[in-house]
C-alpha cells in the first residue's frame, strides 16, 4: 500500500526546513525582527523559541546593519545564522556588510574562512506596501561575487533550498515572495537538499519558453492554461536559482522554440530577466533565430493603491497577452479573461 502524498504550505516548508537544521546542528540559529512574535513571520519560525531555547531564536533591535555584522561575526566563530529581514528593502541598509565583508573575506583570507550566513528576505504586494516596501533587488546581489541568490517557487524547493542555502558555506540571499507563503504543495518529511545551479521545467511546450522568477512562475503558469485556448504551448520554467544560474537548460529550451520571454518580479532595466536574454542571445547567435521579449514592474516606484498596483504588476492575462505576440511575431491586441489570482484577493497583511 503506497503511503499518502502530503501536501503543506511554503510557510510550513521554510519552518520545518529551520526546525529540522537546528534540530540536526546545534551551531544552526535563527534571528530577526518579529522572528518570535505569535506569527512567526508568516508562520515560517512559529514556535522555534520554544522548542530550542529564546538563544537560538530572537527579536532584534531595529538595526539592520550591526545585526548583519553580528552575523557575520557568528558564521567566522563556526556558527550558522540564519538572519531573518522582513523585507527585501531592508537589505539596502547593510549593503556594505554584504557586499564588501560577507561576500568577500573567504576570497580575501584564501579560504581559511568561512561566511556561511543565510540572509531571508521577504518581496512583494498588496496590503499597500508602497514604495519603499515593495522592491525585489535580487539582481543587485546577482552582481556580486562571493553571494548565492535563490528564489525558491514551490513549496518542495523551499524546503529544500533552505536547508541546502544553510549547510552551504557562502553567504546566500534567500528571497521569499509573500503571495507564495500560503501556497501548498508535496513536499517529504525527510531531510533533502534542492542544489543550487538547476532550474525545473514545470510544463513542456514546443510553441515559446517563458522564463519566470519567484511568484511570476504561479502566474506564468496561469497564462499558460489561457496560452492553451488559442492554441499556443509554452514551456515553463523556474530559474529556483538566480546565482549561480542554470542557463543551458533555458537555453535548450529557447533553440527548440526559438521564442523567449522572461517574466521577473523586478523592474527590467539591468536586472534578471536582462541577464538571462543576454547569455541566451550570446549562446544562440549565429545558430538560431530568437525572439525575446521580457516583462516586470513598470519603471516607477512602487504604488500603494490597489488600481495603480494592478497596473504595475505583471499577472496571468497581461502575461498571457505578451506571450501571444511574441509567439505570433506581432501585436495582436488579445487579452484574455480572467479574475486577479486568489492569493491577492485574500491577502490582509499586515507585513
Amino acid at each position: 500500500m503506497t503511503k499518502p502524498t502530503r501536501e503543506i504550505s511554503y510557510a510550513d516548508a521554510l519552518y520545518e526546513a529551520a526546525a529540522g537544521e537546528m534540530e540536526r546542528d546545534p551551531s544552526v540559529f535563527v534571528f530577526g525582527l518579529g522572528v518570535d512574535d505569535p506569527k512567526g513571520m508568516y508562520g515560517t519560525t512559529k514556535d522555534l523559541q520554544v522548542r530550542f531555547g529564546a538563544d537560538r531564536n530572537f527579536d532584534t533591535p531595529l538595526s539592520e546593519d550591526a545585526m548583519t555584522g553580528v552575523a557575520i561575526g557568528a558564521a567566522l566563530a563556526g556558527m550558522r545564522p540564519i538572519h531573518v529581514h522582513q523585507r527585501f528593502d531592508f537589505l539596502l541598509l547593510c549593503m556594505n556588510q554584504l557586499v564588501n565583508v560577507a561576500a568577500k573575506w573567504s576570497y580575501t583570507f584564501a579560504g581559511a574562512v568561512k561566511v556561511p550566513i543565510v540572509v531571508r528576505s521577504i518581496i512583494g504586494r498588496s496590503w499597500g506596501q508602497g514604495a519603499q516596501h515593495s522592491q525585489a533587488l535580487h539582481s543587485m546581489f546577482m552582481h556580486v561575487p562571493g553571494l548565492k541568490v535563490v528564489a525558491p517557487t514551490t513549496p518542495h524547493d523551499a524546503k529544500g533550498c533552505m536547508i541546502a542555502a544553510i549547510r552551504d558555506n557562502n553567504p546566500v540571499i534567500f528571497m521569499e515572495h509573500r503571495m507564495l507563503y500560503g501556497h501548498r504543495g508535496v513536499v517529504p518529511e525527510e531531510s533533502y537538499e534542492v542544489p543550487f545551479g538547476k532550474a525545473r521545467i514545470l510544463k513542456e511546450g514546443d510553441n515559446i519558453t517563458i522564463v519566470a522568477i519567484s511568484h511570476m512562475v504561479v502566474e506564468s503558469l496561469r497564462a499558460a492554461s489561457h496560452l492553451e485556448s488559442v492554441g499556443v504551448h509554452a514551456e515553463i520554467i523556474d530559474p529556483v536559482s538566480l546565482s549561480p544560474l542554470d542557463i543551458e537548460t533555458i537555453v535548450q529550451s529557447v533553440s527548440k522554440t526559438g521564442r523567449l520571454l522572461v517574466v521577473d518580479n523586478a523592474w527590467t532595466a539591468c536586472g534578471a530577466s536582462a541577464e538571462i536574454i543576454s547569455q541566451v542571445i550570446e549562446r544562440l547567435q549565429g545558430k538560431r533565430a530568437v525572439q525575446v521579449s521580457r516583462m516586470g514592474f513598470a519603471p516607477v516606484p512602487c504604488p500603494t493603491t490597489k488600481p495603480l498596483e494592478n497596473l504595475f504588476y505583471p499577472n496571468a492575462r497581461t502575461i498571457a497577452a505578451r506571450a501571444y505576440d511574441v509567439a505570433k511575431g506581432s501585436a495582436q491586441n488579445w487579452l484574455p479573461e480572467g479574475a486577479e489570482a486568489k492569493e491577492i484577493l485574500e491577502f490582509k497583511g499586515p507585513f
